[in-house]
């Protein structure tokens, strides 16, 4: 049957040629003319009038309602395998669909599963004769030219149809087949017999490792059913398509779906770059000598490229890190031509919103180089993804309405000929009527009850196996378990241009683990397997272990002289190993801070923002010769917000398309220029697609060989609050950039109100281990910050990444003293020394941001007072909480030895007065070096829900403003007896504080 639509093929090659010279007449509908003026002919053979009949594809005469949508007929003709299957899927709305309950099952399962329906529900077919021939002429044009030249025609149709006026589409969902047919699949290369073998020593081991860390206690965990399910998905990936970096290729970029993690261990073990001491510490990593749960690149950093849990992290990134792959091609940075990013996600994983919530952003950016796999087990952790529907129809409907190549494998090889013998079309009809929750069920159970409850349901489909064994059925395989199905698929992915790909592929989850766990609810938990479930394991896939070891559960690895060895050896010449993951680029030459000379002068009498400061720190470092091409700089639509327009037309804001239009301000000096080589990411109102663009620019290095610097600024409240699971991936997979929070403060983005100020972002910052983060208050802190930054980042190559918050209100920028460089990277230093008289009572205040200069002022209120008040400025609370703890913990080590002194104790060392210190963030921020000040210590914050109003009373609000600050100071002056209790009394009514005043807290 393939080798007959083959030939008719081949015959249609020269037929647009032969029509052209007169050899053959073009295809028209019967009775229209050249000029579409339709000529009624009727035909004299008698017909029952309500049982019109139309001849099919293959010549055999059928019956069709008479309230038949011609359209929908077409469509469902429209890209099925030439022959058979166009008559079959036909005949699904035919008079043979039966009456009563089955007709209306038909159209209940059409409804549920997305297949077209009429225009209008009960509308008869005012002229029946006219439809037959339209469906003629189709039929006359995929038995002669074949389904791609019919599925060109009725798009033109459709569109021609649009611009009349008529509502009509193509719709977004084909039937529940394989996109791929028969005829058009490529024969599978390599050794298809060795691949099965080694796939199935990769199952042994991955099921031992799991079985084996939870041989004492379920205390470890770990997950068996997932690989299961996907580990022919993976397997023809490894040995055909996945390209590891080599002298003429960068490498695939590949998204391991996490809970699949013990199968690239197992593979990896075979080949021999991971041990079996390693194997058999899965989850015990303590010690040096085991296995991350999933992949980590912090904990594995020459292993794992991508942190791909929690789900729907991974599928974000890959689409970000595709378009990053473009934007370095673009822009003439690397060729990156050839390499592809795959993706593997769980069908429930896509319920997350961020692995679909991007997918519009592949296809408008044309992402031909992104492959997601969608392992379709049709279970999550609880039970089926969706029970009484078809998640794979779902997600072909998201993708491809998203303008997505989609491919669906659903049904192995040995269902290839129960489709070509369907002559009823049954069968499809039957695979579109079934449930995913039914789907399940049958794999859950035997050959003789998928007999009895899926073929038996009609009677054509029940003959199509009545010569078949209950065993015949049951050895019926899903499509991602036929690795000449993926195979195919994989090739039309990788070949396919203008669009991204996705392959929807049906599994069983925890495939090959029986009675334990095949295609039931419990199998995502399922870590163990007793002693007669190991043995049928072993069995059903040859494991060559004794009957003696099989206790043990032991790993497998073929000899290396054996065949299968052999073939794995050269498979691994030919695409490289992955995953791995390079530590280490080349070193950038970056400024020197006297590059940023102008921030670290005065402004003179110029009041400047922290944020305006920052810009202009950038536009130096897009000019430096050596790093400017290299800084990729990223707004989530807040550029004007930040005074970073003036990069529009010098740097261009990238486009894969250039600029098709006139942009309206196109007369003015900053105009808004899009180019295929411009520097700028503008990722539009998305933080966390512009937090994912971030990361692949900032894990460039690892990648693509190739460090880039991302600075992505962006609202401080929607940075951590909004993205931190992404901001943590980040950094386990030790990015590396900036990350700026402008407009900070939970009082100085005054008039935004309570859900943009932000008054916690520095302390989200704070529990990410290799997050340095900074608030400085004044432009030469920032200055000496970012400097320091590059020099950390891209030419010592640190595995850190800063967070520094900038803000929006104007003040006049100081110029650096002397010596203070150290204290600002160290998280602190003196700003202004009291010389007042040396027995006068002493305080310590400190403070951050724009917080700063209140507390500069709350000094001036305290001389009133006949205090002297040295002022410091914490440009890191948690840099200086990080030094205390450290220098805690070598104390607690080294008991012996002299004990270390925290930084935030010595720079206070011989300073008398209790410490003061404010921020414009929460207390605890500050509070985080309470342990380690050695005196009395109040902190100030900005604790409790922002709302709108003038900054100066917002900051009396909660309570941070100079006369709070001062009140704080003479408060503690006084609890350690230096002062008088009713000076503190004399300040509240001297500063109308009302003491009567609710805490902000609870306002």
């Amino acid at each position: 049957m393939g080798q007959h639509r083959g030939d008719e093929r081949g015959d249609a090659c020269g037929l647009a040629e032969r029509r052209q010279r007169g050899e053959c007449p073009a295809i028209v509908p019967v009775g229209v003319d050249a000029r579409g003026k339709r000529k009624r002919e009727r035909r004299q053979e008698e017909r029952e009038p309500d049982q019109p009949q139309i001849e099919g594809a293959m010549g055999e005469r059928e019956d069709v309602p008479s309230d038949c949508d011609a359209l929908d007929l077409i469509r469902q003709r429209v890209g099925q395998h030439a022959g058979e299957q166009e008559a079959a899927i036909t005949r699904l709305d035919g008079a043979k669909r039966g009456s009563g309950a089955v007709h209306a099952r038909g159209i209940d399962a059409k409804r549920r599963n997305g297949l077209p329906m009429a225009t209008q529900a009960g509308a008869t077919d005012p002229d029946p004769q006219e439809t037959q021939e339209w469906l003629e002429a189709l039929d006359g044009v995929l038995a002669q030219e074949g389904p791609a030249r019919a599925r060109q025609l009725v798009e033109r149709l459709v569109e021609r149809a649009q611009m009349g006026g008529a509502h009509v589409e193509l719709g977004v969902q084909t039937p529940y087949v394989n996109t791929i047919g028969l005829a058009l699949e490529p024969r599978m290369p390599g050794n298809n017999e060795l691949e099965t073998r080694l796939r199935h020593y990769i199952r042994w081991n991955a099921l031992a490792m799991v079985v084996r860390a939870n041989e004492t206690s379920s205390e470890l965990g770990g997950h068996v059913a997932s690989f299961a399910s996907s580990a022919t998905l993976y397997d023809v990936g490894f040995n055909h398509f996945f390209r590891a970096p080599a002298d003429d290729h960068g490498g695939d970029l590949v998204f391991f779906q996490g809970h699949s993690a013990p199968g690239v261990y197992a593979r990896a073990f075979l080949e021999g770059r991971i041990g079996e001491e390693q194997l058999a510490n899965f989850r015990q990593e303590v010690d040096g000598r085991g296995l991350s749960s999933y992949p980590h690149s912090w904990l594995m950093p020459d292993f794992w490229q991508f942190a791909t849990v929690s789900m729907g992290l991974g599928p974000i990134q890959a689409i970000y890190q595709a378009r990053f792959l473009k934007y370095l091609h673009n822009r003439g940075i690397l060729d990156t031509g050839g390499r592809k990013v795959w993706c593997f996600v769980g069908d429930g994983e896509c319920d997350e919103p961020e692995s679909l919530g991007a997918i519009s952003i592949a296809a408008r950016e044309k992402l031909d180089n992104l492959i997601f796999v969608v392992n379709c087990n049709l279970q999550r952790l609880d039970g089926p993804v969706r029970g009484n529907g078809k998640i794979i129809q779902e997600l072909e409907r998201e993708f491809r309405g998203a303008g997505w190549n989609v491919i669906k494998v659903i049904w192995g090889a040995n269902w290839d000929p129960l489709l070509e013998r369907d002559k009823s079309g049954r069968l499809v009809q039957l695979m579109n009527e079934c449930v995913d929750g039914e789907y399940q069920t049958f794999k859950a159970n035997d050959g003789a009850y998928v007999r009895e409850h899926f073929f038996g349901r009609y009677p054509e489909t029940a003959a199509l196996v009545a010569d078949w064994t209950d065993e015949q059925i049951w050895a019926l395989r899903r499509g991602g378990h036929d690795p000449g199905k993926v195979y195919a698929a994989y090739d039309a992915a990788t070949k396919h241009e203008g669009e991204p790909t996705v392959v929807l592929a049906k599994t069983i989850k925890g495939y090959g683990m029986g009675s334990s766990g095949e295609a039931q609810n419990i199998a995502h938990q399922q870590k163990h397997l007793d002693l007669r479930a190991m043995r049928q394991f072993r069995d059903r896939f040859a494991i060559p272990v004794s009957d003696s070891e099989l206790a043990k559960v032991p790993f497998y690895r073929p000899p290396e002289e054996s065949p299968e060895a052999q073939y794995l050896a050269e498979r691994r010449r030919a695409q490289g190993s992955l995953p791995q993951r390079r530590r280490k680029s080349s070193a950038l030459v970056v400024p020197e801070l006297a590059a940023f000379d102008a921030a670290l002068k005065s402004s003179g009498d110029r009041e400047l923002s922290t944020t305006m400061v920052f810009t202009r720190l950038l536009a130096t470092m897009v000019r430096d010769k050596n790093i400017g091409k290299l800084v990729v700089p990223i707004v989530a639509d807040e550029s004007r917000t930040f005074g970073m327009e003036g990069m529009f037309r010098q740097l261009g804001i990238y486009s894969p398309l250039g600029q098709l239009y006139k942009p309206q301000d196109a007369a003015q000096l900053m105009y808004y220029r899009e180019d295929i080589a411009g520097q700028i990411l503008q990722e539009g109102i998305n933080e966390a697609g512009a937090l994912c663009s971030w990361i692949a620019a900032a894990t460039s290095y690892s990648t693509s060989n190739q460090p880039m610097i991302p600075v992505y600024i962006f609202y401080s409240m929607f940075g951590f609050q909004r993205i931190g699971d992404l901001a943590w991936a980040a950094g386990d997979m030790r990015s590396r950039g900036f990350l700026i929070g402008g407009t900070s403060g939970r009082t100085t983005l005054n008039g935004e109100g309570l859900q943009h100020e932000d008054g916690h972002s520095q302390l989200f910052a704070a529990f990410i281990p290799n997050c340095v983060a900074y608030d400085p208050a004044f432009g030469y802190e920032l200055a000496v910050i970012v400097r320091d930054g590059l020099r950390r980042m891209y030419a010592e190559q640190e595995d850190v990444y800063y967070y520094i918050t900038v803000m929006n209100e104007n003040y006049v920028q100081p110029e650096m003293p002397a010596g203070v460089e150290e204290g600002i990277l160290r998280g602190g230093y003196l700003l202004r020394e009291d010389a007042g008289a040396a027995d006068a009572p002493r305080v310590q205040l400190m403070g951050s941001g724009t917080i700063l200069r209140e507390v500069l002022a709350a000094a001036d209120l305290l001389a009133d007072f006949g205090v002297a008040a040295d002022v410091w400025s914490a440009t890191s609370f948690t840099e200086l909480r990080r030094d205390g703890l450290a220098a805690e913990r070598w104390n607690l080590l080294h008991s012996s030895e002299e004990p270390r002194v925290p930084y935030v104790a010595r720079m206070l060392a011989g300073r008398r007065g209790p410490l003061v210190a404010a921020t414009d963030y929460m207390k605890s921020f500050a509070d985080q070096i309470r342990p380690f000040v050695g005196r009395r210590f109040h902190a100030l914050g900005t604790d409790g829900f922002g709302r709108s109003d003038y900054r100066r009373k917002l900051r009396d609000f909660f309570e941070v403003d100079r006369r709070w600050v001062a009140l704080a100071a003479l408060k503690a002056l006084a609890d350690e007896g230096t002062l008088e209790r009713d000076v503190v009394a004399r300040a509240l009514a001297k500063f109308e504080i009302d003491p009567a005043k609710p805490d902000p807290v609870t306002v």
